[in-house]
């Protein structure tokens, strides 16, 4: 088992750890949790996070990148292209050669480079199953990326689970605290670190089929709090990301935060 002492993680609100604790407390994340995880494995371990909320992989590329590589890091988590998926005019091969840029820059570097493949959106979000063809065609070629750079890849496309409603937070956008948990572990069983296994991949238990009418509810709740004001920023040109910061741009030791959730 290889031993990583110096962690950098790329992205955008997955990343950060949206869904998993709040504004004011601070947000945990997969990644966070991977850390932790490889904290156990080597205490001395430096951790940096350079993932920012709304960022599309061009931005990530332009924004985090340079950083990292001037961090030298032995691992890099990159996870980008969900919010290009969700945008008008969007371009797989454009937007997976960004991510092969990054790719092939990070691997070039010597660090050990971990991605993942995007799930189906439209089972998590009926109103977004005309994306599925966006989704699958992303998928496709971050594959054929990673494989061309030694890239592990954690590809869960056809998992039943990742559509599961336990996944995901209330906003169908980020995962749960419970979601978050989940990619961790893939991550760290991608990686093969000692204590990990494929227990991740396992389905949640069954639950009763919900009525209908909570169904059609649930969906009209879902575009009053969330799809709406989402689509109201995008037509106003803003953000969720903008004026926002990696919240640890530097590499340091990593700490078992005081307000984390738990899961």
């Amino acid at each position: 088992m290889t031993a990583y002492t110096r962690y950098v993680a790329l992205g955008d609100s997955q990343t950060e750890g949206l869904g998993d604790g709040d504004d004011v407390n601070g947000h945990r994340g997969w990644a966070d949790r991977l850390a932790e995880h490889l904290a156990r494995a080597d205490p001395e371990l430096r951790y940096a996070n350079l993932a920012v909320r709304g960022r599309v992989a061009a931005q990530i590329r332009a924004e985090q990148l340079d950083a990292a590589l001037a961090l030298r890091p032995d691992l890099v988590t990159v996870m980008a292209g969900m919010n290009d998926i969700i945008r008008p005019g969007f371009d797989a091969a454009a937007v997976a050669g960004v991510v092969e840029e990054m790719f092939a820059a990070l691997t070039g570097a010597g660090a050990h480079v971990v991605s993942v493949t995007f799930p189906d959106i439209g089972k998590i979000a009926p109103m977004a199953r005309p994306l599925r063809p966006r989704v699958l065609e992303l998928n496709e070629r971050i594959r054929a990326a990673a494989a061309r750079h030694g890239v592990a890849l954690v590809d869960t496309f056809a998992m039943e689970f990742v559509t599961d409603a336990r996944m995901w937070s209330v906003d169908r956008l980020h995962a749960s605290p419970a979601g978050h948990a989940r990619i961790a572990a893939a991550m760290a069983h991608a990686l093969g670190l000692a204590g990990s296994d494929d227990s991740w991949m396992l389905p949640f238990p069954p639950l009763p089929p919900a009525a209908r009418w909570r169904v059609a509810a649930g969906e009209v709740r879902w575009l009053a709090t969330f799809a709406g004001p989402w689509m109201a920023r995008r037509l106003r040109g803003r953000s969720s990301g903008d004026g926002r910061t990696a919240k640890r741009p530097d590499l340091t030791p990593w700490v078992q935060p005081v307000s984390g959730t738990k899961g």
